[in-house]
Formats: structure tokens, C-alpha cells, sequence
């Protein structure tokens, strides 16, 4: 049996037992929320471990954050609020006596492509909706956390029947495969040239596609912003994960006057949060090492090309480790367009900074030139600057004087526009998503409504050429 072959099989025998199976109760979708939050509270620790594995070195703090508390309330939020979000929506009729409602239906089975930066929250935050919404699913987790992948097909047989949840693993060949089948629904996170091709052959199934994918997300900082504040809460997200996060800055558009107080408090801001950087337990590697040789190279064709390099790297300490994968933050000043860091998505700890006037719409121009990003950043304290910025430019989600708040936020839709993606889900919006809204229509007992379609039609089109001939 080919490889394309068992992956039908394993779907087509998960179909059948969503057919035929009785819809999934509130009572057993809850159950399965609570069984994801206690595969992750019971093997916390071996999931810190793997992952850490995985990077060459994670930060377990930033582990337990963002990949598992993060994850388990989503996963709560869902179990507290599916029954409310199960209830049919009364709809409006035309006619006394007749009935319309909306009920939220299940796909089916839904396939879950996770990438390898939060192995565990980009695997598990789907399924807070998906499970919520009453599907089953399969996850293909990414080849580059082959420990925390391993874990996770080990660890989903003891907490889920094999026809709820099931683990694919495998190579981006794998991968390949997986998109192609013909699920309920589709969810990818990853970069948008990979994302293309998933969309290419989920197309050929007709499979609904929710695509999480990334692009360069910029941070405006306007000519009223606290620079120093700006600086902090930019590079606090810069440097969680080493900067390998979707949502993570990418580049930095700077008033030309703010350049130095802009490096100034960057420098303070290292100092205080990172004065060892090789040796720390809080600094995350880069997962791998070809990534983490592009990242260098980033930075090499940046200063070929006539950027200014200031690495904020301890002192005493080298830029860089081959050995540690460990890099340092990076600002890359005088950027042009022709520079490889500018075209590119960086998933490191790289920060380019282009010079502006500070005049809010000079920023807009420029964002809007540009694909349309997973997320936009802008620190400014004038309000008409702070809707201006909202109006005018279309990203996945804007933060004003922060970066990266939205993400935990389980009450707002997380997702991209254009380039960046395709759908949405977190709370509410995953349950909607992973849910068909299927209309349910009572005909009233005259058939009001079916009687007008119904021959000789003469009484009633005098009828009708009387409503249209009105001018009231």
C-alpha cells in the first residue's frame, strides 16, 4: 500500500465513523477539550524537554507560555463556551407562522498542518475549535521537532480513540501527501510559498483551506511614540523565541530624528533583560542549521549592500554561534529595497529599520506598497494618527503601543488577509470556522411562501407589476 494510500485509508475509516456515529453531544466535544488540556498538564515536562531538543535549546519559560498555558486556555475557553456556541440562531421570516433558524453543523474530519516555532500551541490551538465545533481530526506535525512530534504521536493513542484524533509523521513528502487528501476542512501554518502549494492541492478535493501564514509585519513608530517604550515592547517580542514567530516585527519604520535614542534604548533594553546572552537559559537558539545560517547571511548581504549593522549582543560576547545556534539581536539600519532582509520573511532576531519623516501617511504609503501583513505594530499617542493607521492599512490584526497582544487574546479572530492568509479561529471565530451554518427552513401550514411560485401566474404578476410600478 502506497503512502497515499494508508493516509486514505486512515481518513476514509475516520469519515465513516464521523458518518455514522451519532453528531458529537456537548457533553463528548467537552470531554475532548479536557482531554487536550490534560495531555498537555500531564506531560508538561516531557514536552519542555523535547522541544528544548528540538531548538538545540528553548527556553522552558517561553515553552511553558506561549506553547502550553497559552494552549490550555484556548482549549478552556472553548469547553466553557461550546454549549452557548451550540445553540441554533432564530432567523427572520417573511410570513407569520413559518420557521427559519441556523444551526451550526459539523465538517467532519479536519487536517491540521503545524509547523515546527510552537509545536505544540499551532497543533492544539485548532483544535480548541475544531473539537468545540464537533469535528475529529488528523495532525501532521513538522519534521523539524522530530522529538516533540514523536512525543505527540506517543502520547494522542492514550487520551484519544483512534477515530477522534490521530498523528501523522513524516518529511515535507509527507506533508505533501497529507495536503492532497480530501478532509472537511484544511488548516495550514507555515510560510505563504508552502501555503501556496497546500491551496494547490487542496484545490484539486474542493477542501476548504484555513491558511496561518506570515509575511513581513510591520512596527510604524510616529513622531508623538515614547521611543523607549516603543524599543522595550518591540524587542520584547524580537528576542521571545529568538524572533521565530509569525507575528514577530519584521521591520521598523523610524522617524529620522529617533535613530540614535531608537539604538540608545534598544542597548538599555538588552542590558536589562539579557546581559549574558550565549550562557542564558532565557534565550532561545535558532532551530536549525540552515536556518540559522540563512539568518547570517541576511545580515551579510545587508552590509555588502551598505547597512549599517548594530548588534546588540553582550559585551564580551561574540555576534553569533555556530555551535550554540545562538544569535544575537540584530538592528539593520539604512535598509533599501534590493537587500534580501527586506524581501524576506527573517524568522530570527534581525530587526531592519527604515527611516521615515514621522508623518503617519508616509508610513501607510509604504506598508501599503507591500503585500498585506500578517500583523501591523504602531506606537503613537494621537488618536486621529492611531485611526488613520487602522483605516488605511490591511493586516491580519493592529496592536497600537504594543506588539504581538492580540495573539492571547481568545475573543478576537486570529489570522491573516491576502498573502498572509486565508480564515480565521481563536474562540468564538474557530468554532464558526470549523462549523457549517446550516439554514433550517418550517414552511407554515398555508405554504405562504411556496404558493407564489406556483402557475397561472397572470393574478399574480398584476400583483407584482403594481409592487414594482410604486415608487414609495
Amino acid at each position: 500500500m502506497s503512502l497515499q494510500q494508508e493516509l486514505l485509508h486512515v481518513l476514509h475509516t475516520m469519515k465513516q465513523a464521523h458518518l455514522q456515529n451519532e453528531p458529537a453531544s456537548a457533553e463528548l466535544r467537552h470531554d475532548r477539550l479536557l482531554r487536550s488540556v490534560a495531555l498537555i498538564r500531564e506531560n508538561h515536562a516531557a514536552f519542555t524537554a523535547a522541544i528544548s531538543a528540538d531548538f538545540g535549546h528553548r527556553s522552558a519559560y517561553q515553552t511553558q507560555a506561549a506553547d502550553l498555558m497559552t494552549t490550555i486556555s484556548m482549549l478552556q475557553h472553548s469547553a466553557e463556551h461550546l454549549e452557548q456556541w451550540m445553540q441554533p440562531e432564530i432567523a427572520e421570516v417573511p410570513v407569520a407562522g413559518m420557521q427559519a433558524r441556523i444551526e451550526p453543523q459539523p465538517l467532519g474530519v479536519v487536517g491540521i498542518i503545524s509547523p515546527w516555532n510552537f509545536p505544540i500551541n499551532l497543533a492544539f490551538g485548532p483544535l480548541a475549535g475544531v473539537f468545540a465545533a464537533g469535528n475529529t481530526a488528523m495532525l501532521k506535525p513538522s519534521e523539524l521537532t522530530p522529538h516533540t512530534s514523536a512525543l505527540l504521536a506517543e502520547l494522542v493513542p492514550r487520551y484519544f480513540s483512534a477515530d477522534e484524533l490521530s498523528v501523522v509523521l513524516g518529511d515535507a513528502s509527507v506533508g505533501q501527501a497529507f495536503s492532497a487528501l480530501p478532509f472537511d476542512h484544511l488548516v495550514f501554518t507555515g510560510s505563504t510559498a508552502v501555503g501556496k502549494h497546500v491551496m494547490r492541492a487542496a484545490a484539486e478535493n474542493l477542501v476548504p483551506v484555513t491558511l496561518e501564514l506570515g509575511g513581513k509585519s510591520p512596527v510604524v513608530i510616529n513622531a508623538d511614540a515614547d521611543v523607549a517604550m516603543a524599543a522595550a515592547r518591540t524587542l520584547t517580542i524580537k528576542t521571545f523565541n529568538a524572533g521565530q514567530i509569525c507575528i514577530s516585527p519584521d521591520y521598523l519604520l523610524l522617524p529620522h530624528v529617533a535613530e540614535a535614542e531608537f539604538i540608545t534604548a534598544s542597548q538599555q533594553f538588552m542590558l536589562q533583560t539579557y546581559p549574558t546572552l550565549q550562557s542564558n537559559e532565557d534565550y532561545t537558539a535558532i532551530i536549525s542549521a540552515r536556518h540559522y545560517q540563512r539568518l547570517i547571511d541576511l545580515i551579510e548581504d545587508a552590509r555588502v549592500k551598505g547597512a549599517r549593522i548594530v548588534s546588540l549582543a553582550p559585551a564580551g560576547e561574540p555576534d553569533f554561534d555556530a555551535q550554540s545556534r545562538k544569535i544575537a539581536p540584530h538592528l539593520i539600519l539604512d535598509v533599501t529595497e534590493e537587500m534580501a532582509v527586506m524581501q524576506e520573511e527573517i524568522f530570527g532576531p534581525l530587526l531592519p529599520i527604515k527611516s521615515y519623516s514621522g508623518e503617519v501617511k508616509e508610513a501607510i504609503r509604504y506598508i501599503n506598497a507591500h503585500p498585506r501583513p500578517l500583523a501591523a505594530y504602531y506606537f503613537g499617542h494621537d488618536e486621529q494618527h492611531q485611526q488613520l493607521m487602522a483605516q488605511h492599512t490591511t493586516s491580519g490584526a493592529l496592536v497600537i503601543n504594543d506588539v504581538m497582544t492580540h495573539a492571547s487574546l481568545d475573543s478576537l479572530p486570529f489570522g491573516g488577509v491576502g498573502a498572509s492568509g486565508i480564515g480565521a479561529y481563536h474562540g468564538i471565530h474557530g468554532f464558526r470556522r470549523f462549523s457549517h451554518a446550516k439554514p433550517i427552513v418550517i414552511q407554515d401550514k398555508a405554504g405562504t411562501t411556496n404558493l407564489r411560485l406556483r402557475a397561472p401566474y397572470q393574478d399574480k404578476s398584476a400583483a407584482l407589476t403594481a409592487l414594482l410600478n410604486n415608487q414609495h
